[in-house]
């Protein structure tokens, strides 16, 4: 589901109570409302905890991101700003943010493009029309405005009425938005400028931001930002620059050829594996299988090593076996570790763990087993 519909959703699964109440006849029985109310549609009941659900996954992230992102910046270490210089700092604020401010800066970039975005979209586009009937785009792009019109009014004769709900529908849910992004905008921004400015730089601005011209400056410092004039010399600006990190490029490649490489599965030793998999609390059978295939991938000899495979081809028959078993619907519900009880799931995982330590324990014994050997025999440490 897309974002803006999964929003929709959770905001009609927050209103339904209140709707449904509103929407009920006072004069009905009220064995009937108990019923309603006691016995949901299944189909609600999952989608109000697919929602439910959704929604906690959401937020979790957006913690973890936020935390992060406090942590990058060093947000949560900063001392205390003093309420008076914040309140000095919050009148300044008030004026370079005024209600609707956010509004009128993306008005000046997207109510631009909005129109020409819903177009290309739409299906007028060369793009659009070339895709949706085969032909090559340059030879639509040789059709004129009114006979591409009339190629996409075949496959949606609609689409200025949908474009126009779509602006209708999508418009007020944008400014409320905005609107409720501007206060802690101009909270974070009066903080930033207190601790920026000191009390009489913030008193200067405020006198300036008083008078008529102040006033116009601030009202409209955000929105000069995102002007067309600015965004389209900022594109323009781009290629030049981009070009730069090509031209660059040999010379940028040398200077990080010579830095150590991140090995991979492939490159590590069965004593790597080893110590990797007592790190990751995982048997060492998973990480060599897993080492193994990568490095049988595109080998002719594939078939003749898997059939010398410590592991043995009957193992991997077995695997084959239980596989085609499952596939086939004849799979052992006894092995399903939720049919299983606490105290024998616990018991089986406490022996993979011992198996998967004593593992472990027998290729470090091996490798300085190896060690000493070669240390008694003369030989070079194959490591160093």
């Amino acid at each position: 589901m897309s974002t803006w519909k999964s929003m929709l959703l959770a905001g009609t699964i927050a209103f339904a109570p209140l709707t449904a109440h509103a929407a009920a006849p006072k004069e009905a029985p009220a064995a009937e409302v108990v019923a309603d109310d006691a016995v949901p549609v299944p189909s609600e009941i999952d989608s109000e905890a697919m929602m439910a659900d959704a929604k906690a996954k959401m937020q979790k992230e957006m913690d973890e991101a936020i935390a992060m992102v406090e942590k990058m910046f060093g947000t949560k270490d900063l001392p205390p700003v003093d309420p008076a210089r914040l309140a000095l700092a919050q009148k300044t604020t008030a004026a370079l943010v005024p209600a609707g401010g956010l509004e009128k800066m993306l008005d000046n970039v997207y109510g631009k493009m909005f129109n020409t975005f819903l177009e290309e979209m739409g299906g007028t586009s060369d793009l659009s029309l070339s895709i949706k009937t085969g032909v090559d785009s340059e030879k639509i792009a040789a059709l004129d405005a009114n006979t591409k019109k009339a190629v996409a009014d075949v496959f949606d004769p609609h689409r200025k009425e949908r474009d126009d709900q779509m602006i209708k529908v999508i418009r007020p849910l944008i400014s409320e938005f905005l609107a409720d992004l501007e206060p802690p905008m101009r909270d974070g921004l009066a903080h930033a400028y207190a601790r920026k400015f000191t009390p009489a730089q913030l008193t200067e601005m405020n006198a300036f931001f008083a008078t008529p011209t102040g006033s116009v400056y601030a009202s409209e410092s955000m929105a000069l930002g995102a002007d067309p004039e600015v965004m389209v010399t900022m594109i323009k600006a781009m290629p030049p620059v981009i070009s730069k990190f090509f031209d660059r490029g040999p010379a940028l490649e040398k200077q990080f050829k010579d830095l150590p490489k991140e090995k991979s599965l492939t490159d590590m030793s069965d004593v790597e594996l080893a110590k990797l998999a007592k790190l990751m609390k995982v048997d060492v059978k998973v990480l060599k299988d897993q080492r193994d295939m990568w490095n049988g991938m595109g080998d002719d000899t594939v078939a003749v090593d898997a059939a010398a495979d410590d592991w043995g081809a009957a193992d991997a028959a077995a695997d084959a076996a239980a596989a085609a078993a499952d596939a086939a619907g004849d799979f052992d519900a006894g092995y399903d570790r939720s049919n299983w009880s606490d105290a024998d799931r616990e018991k089986v995982e406490a022996l993979e763990t011992a198996v998967s330590e004593a593992t472990s324990a027998a290729y470090e014994a091996e490798a300085a087993a190896a060690a000493n050997a070669r240390k008694k025999l003369g030989l070079p440490d194959p490591a160093e």
